[in-house]
């Protein structure tokens, strides 16, 4: 008879499965957070600004929503005329987002961002918001978009480092604390357990991704290190204290394209 204590059982689950379960989790009050959630008028324009400037008119061409949470970002890309597919790991959030899509033609599938299972060259643009920081693996998601872009189309990365914090933002944190200081204890732990093994754990810069894009085979890149219209049109949901630690976060936009050749 085996003796089981010299065997102890091993868990099949991996970092991926952790951070699956916790946005899950997360979902039904995700829309809630400051942030995440689009406001009409002055955000909704300033973030179709965005995407218009890195990504060009919508015209029917395939764009693909990677991480796509509760659909915000794929439904105003298909308002800009793009035919959308939103990918995202967490099925609770692609419930919440194929009702909001519900009519509009826009598709959602359950994948992993960093292994989306899509054919090569299938996508004339690829977006994503609030993704880059939690990858495990960085140079391999990068390869696979470069992989499901066509040639000549183009990569649009919205992100930020989240991990260091300027002095004025640590100073407004404690007078106006992040979602995550309001999570309970439990969901809070999880939230640090995941930021501590993930490949950006010491934060993901904006030259630091760029040099990985361009490494993964991108050429082109286009870098916004700064989201003013964002920031001051997303102010009003914030209030001050909360407004002024966004502008002094390192929030940035890089463009990048797959070459035609």
């Amino acid at each position: 008879m085996t003796d089981s204590a010299a065997f102890p059982a091993r868990s099949n689950r991996d970092l991926r499965d952790e951070i699956r379960d916790y946005w899950s989790d997360r979902a039904a009050g995700f829309d809630l957070d400051p942030g995440h959630k689009i406001a009409e008028g002055a955000e909704r324009a300033a973030w179709a600004a965005l995407f218009t400037r890195h990504l060009g008119a919508g015209e029917g061409r395939a764009l693909l929503d990677l991480a796509s949470g509760t659909g915000e970002i794929a439904l105003l890309c298909h308002e800009l005329g793009f035919r959308v597919t939103g990918l995202d790991w967490a099925e609770p959030m692609l419930e919440r987002a194929r009702a909001k899509a519900e009519g509009t033609g826009v598709t959602f599938l359950q994948a992993d961002a960093e292994r989306t299972m899509l054919p090569d060259s299938s996508q004339q643009a690829i977006i994503t918001r609030h993704l880059v920081w939690t990858l495990i693996d960085p140079a391999a998601a990068f390869a696979e978009w470069f992989r499901v872009l066509a040639p000549g189309g183009t990569l649009l990365i919205v992100d930020g480092d989240w991990v260091n914090k300027s002095w004025l933002s640590r100073l407004l944190g404690r007078l106006a604390p992040s979602p995550h200081a309001r999570m309970d204890a439990g969901m809070a732990a999880r939230h640090a357990s995941i930021i501590d093994r993930v490949h950006f754990r010491d934060g993901a810069r904006l030259d630091r991704v760029a040099g990985m894009l361009r490494e993964a085979g991108f050429t082109d890149l286009r870098l916004e290190p700064r989201l003013g219209a964002i920031n001051r049109a997303q102010a009003s949901q914030f209030g001050w204290k909360k407004a002024m630690m966004r502008r002094s976060e390192h929030r940035y936009a890089i463009s990048a394209v797959k070459p035609k050749v």
